[in-house]
């Protein structure tokens, strides 16, 4: 039971980190474009685990490279368009959409009736947020396309990241996954990189810091807690983070919702948790990896 509180604080406190570090992130728009942050943060991110798990000393295996690439561009392009929509939309929004991404990878090929009634609850949680026939129309629809795109590319994620579990270790495939993401956003970061504000010692420092909070610190917390929790328990508790994300939005960027976001959100994050808590034993999806 201690163990369990442990590793839920553990959790809580991943999730809370990935939040404020992406609050931090958005507070930095307004002077440096979202694909430069994208750079520095995927390029922390690859340094961080690159000294970490040190993936070199282990000998790939034939065949490994191409889903490694596949697995690491998929995470790049994540990363990149997510930032991207938070410049537009409001960052509970944007999390609670990317969700629709794992929820999907979770109920495909699902034949049961119960599911039918979380994908019910995802496309009322979509239409509610989408700018349809002016249904909260004050929402930029290119911040609802670029958060669906991401929640696109996390679904990816999550089936590319099992089948490289097959050919790779869980270190090699963390590691050389992000430095092959780093890559793939460095010439998005290069284009749109404003030289006179990265050349100031503020940007770096908060650069060092939005990548320590949403790299270093949620990776290292989430490698722990899954040594311990199973990925059902795990998924269950990640549904919460949709909340985590619109509350710290509210503190920290001044993001006020409307009583139809909050109820949008709720519809989503009830499609998540319910697929997660009546998924098969043999089909658990774990939700890490958002934004």
């Amino acid at each position: 039971m201690k163990t369990m509180a442990v590793s839920i604080l553990l959790l809580v406190i991943g999730m809370l980190s990935i939040q404020f570090g992406a609050t931090m992130a958005k507070h930095m728009f307004d002077t440096v474009h979202p694909a430069t942050i994208t750079m520095v943060r995927a390029g922390f991110g690859a340094f961080f685990l690159l000294a970490c798990f040190r993936p070199w000393r282990e000998p790939m295996q034939v065949g490994a490279w191409p889903k490694v690439i596949v697995y690491g561009g998929v995470l790049g392009i994540m990363n990149l368009v997510f930032y991207l929509a938070l410049k537009r939309i409001p960052l509970g929004i944007a999390v609670a959409l990317e969700f629709i991404g794992p929820l999907g990878v979770a109920l495909i090929g699902s034949r049961r009736l119960i599911d039918l009634l979380w994908v019910f609850l995802a496309a009322v949680g979509i239409y509610l947020i989408a700018p349809i026939d002016g249904v909260n129309g004050a929402l930029d629809p290119v911040g609802i396309a670029l958060a669906l795109a991401a929640g696109l590319c996390w679904g990816l994620y999550i089936i590319f990241g099992k089948r490289i579990g097959d050919v790779a270790s869980t270190r090699q495939a963390a590691a050389w996954g992000m430095v092959v993401a780093a890559l793939v956003v460095l010439p998005f970061g290069l284009y749109k990189m404003n030289a006179e504000v990265m050349a100031s010692r503020d940007f770096w420092t908060r650069a060092i810091v939005v990548g320590v909070l949403s790299s270093a610190v949620p990776y290292t917390l989430e490698m722990i807690v899954l040594k311990r929790m199973d990925s059902k328990t795990f998924g269950t508790l990640m549904s919460i983070e949709p909340a985590l994300a619109a509350t710290m939005g509210l503190v920290f960027l001044h993001e006020v919702l409307s009583s139809t976001q909050i109820l949008a959100m709720f519809a989503i994050v009830s499609a998540c948790l319910g697929a997660t808590l009546t998924a098969p034993t043999s089909k658990d999806v774990t939700l890490d990896g958002v934004g």
